[in-house]
């Protein structure tokens, strides 16, 4: 009987949300842990197998030194390698300090600032080493998790849609908070895959999940303005958890003024 393929769970500049994500999978997981080897997933065991790995799944950004010589070692013992979660995919609410002077901050928050090995920038996975596939939103997925993952030991390429909220309002009956409440919502530029949680509850969407596949944020901005957003709220609204996408932040540098380096 063949050995079963290894699955690795790794996390990074995280707050753990999507590895719990995956342990919600419940009797999914248990299934899966029955045909596939979970070698490595701190979260969930305390077993540390090298690997290598057929398909590693990897949770949160690069924001220390650490971080960087560490996904480069993770990417070589991966047949395949998944990033999972905005903060992987995006550079996290973390990014957020890639617009500031973190230096500074260091020395705001922590009393003894030269202790913290803090990048300059929080960024994505992707930045760093190639990646297979990525599963956005925060948290994920649990279901794309499980696809995903199933896709790849298959030897199949990931196949998410990449369709914005919008149709998920639609496909839910969610009456739009844009046309009905005036509220900037990122749906119409923001991939799909949570459900139009926040819509479904009469919230704008906060692009959790990342630009979709053929996003306009620029329409959109031009639509915020119109109705009477100011400029430095429609730069924040794009500074969201996944605000460090090139989609995104290029529209609120310009927003705000900021020289692009």
């Amino acid at each position: 009987m063949s050995e079963r393929p290894k699955l690795g769970v790794f996390k990074f500049s995280s707050c753990d949300g999507c590895q719990v994500a995956i342990l919600n999978l419940d009797e999914a997981l248990l299934a899966l842990s029955e045909r596939v080897e979970i070698a490595f997933f701190l979260e969930a065991s305390s077993r540390v197998d090298p690997g290598p790995y057929d398909v590693s799944l990897v949770e949160g950004s690069i924001a220390t030194a650490a971080d960087a010589e560490r996904i480069a070692k993770v990417r070589e013992a991966s047949r395949t390698l998944v990033a999972i979660g905005a903060c992987a995919t995006s550079g996290g609410i973390q990014a957020l300090r890639n617009v500031a002077d973190v230096e500074q901050w260091k020395r705001q928050v922590y009393p003894r600032p030269e202790w913290i090995g803090a990048l300059a920038r929080s960024t994505r996975i992707a930045e760093h080493v190639k990646v297979d596939a990525e599963i956005e939103g925060c948290p994920v997925n649990k279901a794309q998790v499980l696809r995903v993952v199933l896709r790849a030991l298959l030897g199949a390429a990931s196949d998410l849609p990449g369709a914005s909220v919008c149709m998920e309002c639609k496909r839910k009956g969610h009456a739009c908070v844009v046309v009905t409440r005036g509220l900037p919502c990122m749906g119409p530029v923001t991939r799909g895959g949570c459900g139009a949680l926040c819509p479904g509850l009469g919230r704008d969407c906060y692009a959790c999940f990342g630009p979709s596949d053929d996003p306009n944020p620029e329409a959109l901005v031009e639509d915020w303005l119109g109705r009477g957003l100011s400029r430095r709220d429609a730069a924040l609204r794009l500074r969201g958890v996944t605000g460090w996408r090139r989609e995104f932040r290029e529209v609120a540098d310009r927003l705000e003024g900021r020289r692009r380096d």
